[in-house]
């Protein structure tokens, strides 16, 4: 069951590019095709990254520990839509750039990085992806230990919040949508918070009830 669940959800998270791809193949991704396509695959890198802060507070509230399942495939998800958002203006901006000026296509890339705060911001949110996409298998695990797997993960927090500041600084003017990302991401981060603090709170109690536990 849980083996086709995950087909069925691979599938689904595939759909955007199909579709982006159909609409390419109809000639229909509007008068700007370069950005539409960047925009696409910024959004549903950031709703990726929402979706899998998700899976924990939704495996906890509605008592589906099979929802833990998905968690990995989710990420590495928003990693994959983060790479093609990144592709998208590493080819059809920076590399056309460099051609034009006639300079090398690094040059323009790390001239962008530079100057640019909303591009500073989201390369410094796709290498916070990066180690998160390579330690995400069971092997890596057992390597790092639970902990420090779990500690080095908690880095999608931080590449989240970089995706909607980079979002935010990149539209300027109707900042909707990135605020609407940003209320998800903070909402998720209030219940990290919460569910720390609950997880502390009786232990500090019964190191208090027990004289012995203070030595």
């Amino acid at each position: 069951m849980i083996k086709w669940l995950k087909v069925a959800v691979f599938v689904v998270c595939l759909l955007p590019v199909a579709l982006e791809f159909r609409l390419f193949l109809k000639d229909d991704l509007g008068a700007n095709p370069v950005e539409h396509i960047t925009h696409m695959t910024g959004d549903w890198t950031i709703r990726f990254l929402v979706i899998t802060l998700c899976v924990t507070p939704l495996r906890k509230l509605l008592g589906q520990p099979m929802l833990i399942r998905f968690r990995r495939m989710l990420g590495l998800f928003a990693f994959f839509y983060a790479c093609l958002h990144f592709t998208t203006y590493a080819w059809l901006y920076a590399w056309l750039e460099a051609q034009a000026a006639g300079t090398s296509f690094w040059t323009v890339v790390w001239t962008d990085i530079a100057k640019r705060p909303y591009i500073t911001v989201g390369f410094f949110g796709l290498m916070c992806l990066v180690p998160l996409a390579l330690t995400s298998t069971a092997g890596w695990i057992r390597r790092l230990g639970g902990k420090r797997w779990q500690m080095l993960h908690r880095l999608t927090y931080v590449a989240a919040v970089a995706g909607v500041v980079h979002y935010y600084w990149l539209v300027k003017s109707d900042v909707r949508k990135p605020l609407m990302y940003g209320a998800m991401v903070g909402v998720l981060l209030l219940f990290r918070a919460g569910a720390a603090a609950s997880r502390k709170r009786p232990i500090s109690k019964q190191r208090v009830s027990s004289p012995s536990s203070v030595y």
